[in-house]
């Protein structure tokens, strides 16, 4: 599927602050509504998804209520999605610090999805189990979205000016230049089966292994150039709303995104999953598992999100600069926040993870596991460092997860410690 079919202009990134800061000084601008539907067909029993209404930033605080939706498209079986499902949500929110507010928590949240991901990546493939999975993972805090997303499965936003955005990158070798250079660079062969005569047939793929994506859950037996690191979007959207459509391959391979979008404009989101699932039916038959999740994020004053009206100029995402909120409320503008794709963790996880060296003790920033400093770790400043490796342009890493990352970069082969 062809990442142009989109068109995507990228405008100066808004201060998450100086967005927060708005809401508070409006005092018309209310947490909306999340209404959603889900509508699946199996064909070989791979896909999972994930519905969460009812997660929050402080526990036991119902004012930080957010939401979590997510589509988990597993291969070669259904344990690693199954594990993702499971066990991602929690090792995310376990890499952001406690008691912050809720413009810090948003800020952290980009990075804690990275360290989530490759914590769980980690977990699983220490159960000694090669099936893999595709990850759509969004997070809905009042009008901020925060997608975090591994292989070819798919977010796109519709909002009311009728403009569709993709709010993921497909990481399929057939189409992603940037991510084959990555995997070659790394000791990964990419190319076509060969079949008796010497003819090439298919997608492009990852050898050894042969699996037609780049990024992804678990995956032991592929490489660890087949990395779980996500590309994260962080958008805010106007409080007219919109509406998210996540969906696995069995949708995208059939519809483009904006077929999707128009296939169910104007119907409520549960009749919405279903008909989007029926269009892509309707193409081709059932080719594979098709899952698809419809969110509306809906103002608290309209029971149901207004019908788009398409824009002649198809603009994805403006910056507030030199403009008022209110004229901008009114046509859907969405905003965004955050964008990173590198399959670099020491670009992902920065150089400031909390940390108090001061104690002796240090918080791995993928696991979340202490350390002792006498403890094999890696960092990129303080007075304790490996004797077996030098300081690396990151946070604290435990000598696990430091191992993880090197084999990631194509540094050193690893295989995983197996835990019975």
């Amino acid at each position: 599927m062809s990442q142009t079919e989109v068109s995507r202009i990228k405008p100066p990134l808004v201060p998450l602050a100086t967005l927060i800061g708005r809401e508070l000084r409006n005092e018309k601008v209310e947490k909306p509504f999340v209404k959603y539907g889900q509508a699946a067909l199996a064909k070989k029993g791979e896909d999972y998804f994930l519905i969460k209404l009812d997660c929050h930033r402080i526990p036991g605080n119902t004012s930080t209520t957010f939401s979590v939706f997510a589509i988990f498209d597993g291969h070669n079986g259904i344990s690693a999605a199954i594990f993702a499902k499971e066990h991602l949500l929690g090792n995310v929110l376990s890499a952001i610090p406690q008691g912050v507010s809720r413009e810090k928590w948003l800020q952290a949240l980009p990075r804690a999805l990275v360290a989530g991901f490759v914590k769980t990546d980690i977990e699983f493939q220490q159960k000694g189990e090669t099936s893999g999975t595709t990850v759509t993972f969004v997070v809905i805090d009042k009008w901020t979205v925060t997608v975090a997303s591994v292989g070819d499965s798919r977010c796109i936003l519709d909002t009311q000016g009728g403009v569709v955005s993709l709010l993921t990158v497909d990481h399929r070798l057939e189409e992603n230049e940037e991510e084959r250079e990555r995997v070659t660079a790394s000791g990964g062969e990419v190319g076509r089966l060969n079949v008796f005569g010497g003819n090439e047939v298919g997608p492009l793929r990852c050898w050894p292994g042969g699996l037609c994506l780049s990024r992804s859950i678990g995956d032991t037996d592929v490489g660890e150039y087949i990395v779980p690191i996500p590309h994260v979007k962080q958008v805010k959207l106007s409080n007219a709303g919109g509406r998210l459509i996540i969906a696995s391959d069995g949708i995208w391979d059939t519809l483009s995104s904006d077929m999707a979008a128009k296939s169910c404009r104007g119907l409520p989101a549960e009749l919405a999953a279903k008909l989007v699932v029926k269009e892509a039916l309707r193409s081709r038959g059932l080719k594979d598992d098709t899952t698809c999740l419809v969110v509306d994020i809906i103002p608290s004053d309209q029971p149901i999100l207004l019908p788009s009206t398409p824009r002649k100029k198809q603009n994805v995402l403006t910056s507030l600069f030199g403009k008022s909120a209110n004229k901008l409320s009114a046509v859907g503008v969405v905003e965004e926040l955050f964008e990173e794709g590198s399959a670099m963790l020491s670009e992902r996880l920065g150089k400031d993870f909390p940390s108090d060296p001061n104690s002796g003790i240090f918080k791995c920033a993928v696991c979340q596991a202490d350390q002792p400093a006498n403890e094999n770790l890696s960092m990129n400043s303080g007075p304790f460092f490996s004797p077996s490796s030098k300081p690396w342009e990151g946070p604290f890493l435990c000598a696990k997860c430091r191992r993880k990352k090197d084999a990631m970069e194509g540094k050193r082969p690893i295989k995983p410690t197996i835990t019975v």
